[in-house]
Order: C-alpha cells, then structure tokens, then sequence
C-alpha cells in the first residue's frame, strides 16, 4: 500500500537527511575530534564565515558506491560541507572535510563536490578556501575517487592568478592529496595535529628503515622552517581561521579587482624622527628590520608569510595608506640579508601572486649581495636567483623600491631597480648603491698600486676615501637617473605614500603571448 506523501512528511524527511549529514559519523565520532582540542568541518565553517552567511550546497550528495560493505557506511554529505558566505561582507567560496566520515576519504561524490564548487567560485570569480582534514583517497572505491581529486587540481590551476586560493590543513593530509594545498597560493597549519607527507611513516620505515614520527617528517614545524611548504601557522583550528580572515582583508576578490581600500586612521603624513636610529651607519652593524617595516606601515600592522623560513627575506602583507601592499625586504640579522637558494623562491612566488591580484609592491634594501660558497653555487644559485630576477622584472604591479644602505652586486638587479621596470626608486642619504663595498673595489681597481706604494696601508686609506665620497653613496646615481629621489629617513612613510598614490592607476601592456618560461 502506498505512502501518502504530505509537504509535512517530505519536509520531515528532508530534515532528517539534513541532520543526518550535520551529525557526520555521530556523536561519539564528534567527541573524539572536541577532545582532540579541535572542530567540527560544520563548526571550522561557522567560525570562519560571518555569522548566518553560509549556504550550504550538495547537501545530501552520498557515496554511489556499493562494494566493501560502502552501502551500509553513506552518509548525506559523503564526508564534506561545501557552499558560499561571507568573510566581511565579500563573497568566498568554502569547502571543509569531514573526518567523522569515513575519515574524510574523498571518493567519486566527494571529489565531484568540491570539483563544482570550484567550478561555481570561478563562475563568480571568488576565493576558494579549502579546510583539509582527509585520510587521503578512498580505497574502498579503487580508481573510482582518482578522477575526481585529478580535476581538483586541475581546477586548482586553473583558478591560479584568477581568485585567491587558501588551503587551511587541519588534520593529517597524505599521499597525493597533499598537491592540491601545494598548488594553491597559501597553506596554514596548526601546531599540533596537522601534518602533510607524500609517503606515511609506516611505508618509510618498510621501504628504507628510516624510523620516524609524522610529526617529525611532515608537521607544522617541519613545513613552516624546512620546506617553505606552509606559509602561516597557528595555535588550533579557531586561531587558523582567524588568521585566514585576516589575511583576507588585505586581498582582492579576484584578478580584476583592486585589494580594498581602508581608512586606518593612521596620518599619512605622519613623521617619524626616530626612524634613522633604527639603522646604523656603520654597515657593518646590524638591525631588525621588522622595526622599520612596522614604523613605516599603517598601525605597524604587518601580516608576515613564512616568517620562519628563508628569515634572510622579509615578505608579507601590510598597508600604507590604506593601500595594501606586498613588502619585500632584507633583514641584515640573518646572513646579512644576502639573498641565496631559499630567499629567491620565496620572495620571488611572493611577488608573482602580489603581481597576480594587483598588488603593489615595496622593496626595502640593505643587501650586500648573493650569499657566496660552494654549497650555494652546488645548489643553482644562479638558477633560484633568476626566479626572483624574473618576478619583479615580469611584475606590471607599482614598485617603489627604497634604499636603506646597502644594494650590493647581483642583488641590486634581484631588489628591483631601475633597469628592471622600478617606477619609484628612493634612498636614504647613507645608502650605497654599487657593484661592491668600497672596500674591496679600491683592493681590485688599485692592487698593484697599492703593493708598490711606500705606505701601502695610507695610500689604500687615501683611495677609500676618494671612491667612497665619489661612489658609495646615493648622491652619484641621483646624478646618473639611477634613482629618482635622495629622503630624510623621518620622510620614509609619506615619500611611500605619495608614490604609491600616483601610481595607484598604472597600466602596463606587454607583448601578448601564452606565458613566460620562468626559470623554475
């Protein structure tokens, strides 16, 4: 006898599925993840989205499997919430695993899922943010799940320099599940509990006996001070969703779109008469350039990326005068702020997606040039250096280059110049802008002068002065055109500001053609 269906019963019905797929793999399953100290992919949601934005779609979606017992282990949902919401009233598209599930395996349903949200984001042209927390591919359902998490990827590139693209790893993610966070332009990881490895422990120690954690071969530490992989890390999922909202703030919603405007309230006209005391005369003598960095941006409020990683380069996210921009920078305490292997790749992927989303970028310089040595030329110096070389000369974005004291060699090309398409090119009154310190340019220009003087130690003394008042300063490529203006250090911030406002409207066209080869 058939069922009269009413609107109420179907109504009860669908939300009973709903519950269902809220409910994930039940409330024991829900408890083992709150006392692991972490969320649920509902509750990781809820957290990063303005309250009541989210939109949940394919809702009900379950796993079309029936071999290894799968029909009797679907859940509406198949183990991950995907949608759209709000991150401070701008659309962002969000997808958040769930390892209640099946242990958040992706599988055909699954996979297709975040495939069509993707899809959708690209519709629009949103940010796609991902919150992993996956065992890895489906076995349960042979071939069938590898499709789907090859059109992530495929979609991941796809969506490259188009929208933003967040991966949050929340859990442990492994084996080639790990490439599409790889393929998006910014990884967070908590400090504990969340890991990234191509090949698990258990199969390492089979295949080379090597015995070790995976804490210890793919955690937060490891990803965030050895590989460059993980960009941002944070205490637990609540703080990583923050971080990821704030980050947020400084972007655009797309590569047609300018990264908002805001009023900061800090003075653009503000002086700052202590900011040369900050930086040494003596080059020799070091300094955080951090300090500088927070002096000079709106509220000292600067969003650094991979903070722990290549700490000879500073990149990260900050606004002066309401303007987002990418700050590029040496910092002198950490191999003097040479550039080497490790430093190019990463300012140089920094500046291509600031350069992507419109970005403008500032360079601060003390650098003395390319770090020197066997290990550094063994390890394509000059391969990893043509990166960065490649990034700002590419980058049609505003660049205002500053000279704090030294622009040494190679490197002077590497922090963007003027030669290298720098549209402001300042420095401060004791910056040296040459091919090496005055120093060893009197050692090579004078050497068989000097070993034939009568007080070689005078004569040397003598030439050192002469070059350093003739060259090593900022004055003689002012008069070559080599930089556009010679500031009062205490000026630094508004001499920013005011070049970043005439440039605010820059257009470059360039030939047309598929894409460059960078030198990867």
């Amino acid at each position: 006898m058939a069922i009269e269906k009413t609107h109420e019963s179907e109504l009860a019905r669908l939300r009973s599925l709903e519950r269902k797929a809220i409910d994930g793999g039940g409330p024991k399953a829900i408890e083992r993840v709150h006392q692991r100290g972490k969320l649920t992919a509902r509750e990781r949601i809820n957290a990063l989205l303005d309250p009541g934005s989210f939109v949940e779609m394919y809702m009900l979606a379950e796993c079309q499997s029936h071999d290894f017992g799968m029909q009797e282990r679907k859940v509406p949902g198949d183990a991950v919430a995907v949608g759209h919401g709000m991150i401070d009233g701008r659309q962002v598209f969000v997808y958040s695993q769930d390892v209640t599930v099946l242990g958040g395996s992706v599988g055909w349903v699954h996979g297709e899922k975040i495939c069509r949200l993707m899809d959708e984001a690209l519709k629009v042209k949103a940010p796609i943010i991902g919150l992993l927390d996956s065992g890895g591919g489906r076995i349960n359902e042979g071939a069938g799940a590898s499709v789907p998490v090859a059109g992530i990827f495929f979609r991941n590139t796809a969506a490259s320099g188009v929208v933003p693209q967040i991966s949050a790893m929340l859990g442990t993610c492994a084996g080639v599940a790990v490439y599409s966070p790889a393929l998006t332009d910014f990884i967070f990881m908590t400090e504990e509990g969340s890991e990234m490895v191509i090949t698990g422990p258990g199969v390492i120690k089979q295949v080379t006996g090597e015995d070790i954690s995976i804490q210890e071969l793919g955690g937060a530490k490891v990803h965030s001070q050895v590989t460059g992989t993980a960009h941002f890390v944070a205490k637990d999922d609540l703080e990583c969703l923050q971080q990821i909202r704030r980050l947020m703030s400084f972007l655009p919603s797309n590569n047609l779109e300018a990264p908002p405007i805001v009023d900061t309230g800090d003075d653009p006209n503000r002086v700052d008469e202590e900011l040369a005391g900050i930086v040494p005369p003596n080059l020799k003598q070091v300094f955080d350039m951090h300090k500088v960095i927070r002096r000079l941006v709106d509220n000292g409020d600067f969003m650094e990326v991979l903070p722990k990683y290549a700490r000879n380069i500073i990149v990260g996210f900050a606004r002066i005068g309401g303007q987002t921009v990418g700050i590029v920078a040496n910092q002198p305490m950490v191999m003097a702020g040479a550039l080497d292997v490790n430093a190019a790749d990463k300012a140089g992927r920094f500046i291509r997606f600031c350069d992507a989303f419109n970005i403008a970028l500032v360079s601060l310089v003390d650098v003395p040039g390319f770090f020197p040595g066997v290990k550094q030329e063994h390890s394509g110096i000059i391969r990893h250096g043509a990166k960065m070389l490649y990034a700002f000369a590419e980058a049609t974005v505003p660049k205002v280059t500053l000279v704090l004291r030294k622009m040494y060699g190679g490197a002077f090309m590497a922090m963007s110049c003027m030669g290298m398409g720098v549209d402001q090119m300042l420095a401060w009154p004791i910056a040296q802008l040459v091919v090496m310190n005055t120093e060893s340019a009197v050692n090579i220009i004078y050497r068989k002068e000097i070993n034939e003087a009568e007080n070689p130690e005078e004569f040397k003394a003598e030439k050192i002065a002469e070059y350093d008042y003739k060259f090593s300063n900022p004055f003689d490529p002012a008069g070559k055109m080599i930089v556009h203006s010679v500031i009062d250090p205490k000026e630094t911030r508004s001499q920013l500001i005011s070049a970043l406002r005439m440039l605010r409207n820059k257009k470059v066209n360039r030939p047309e053609r598929k894409h460059g080869n960078i030198p990867f």
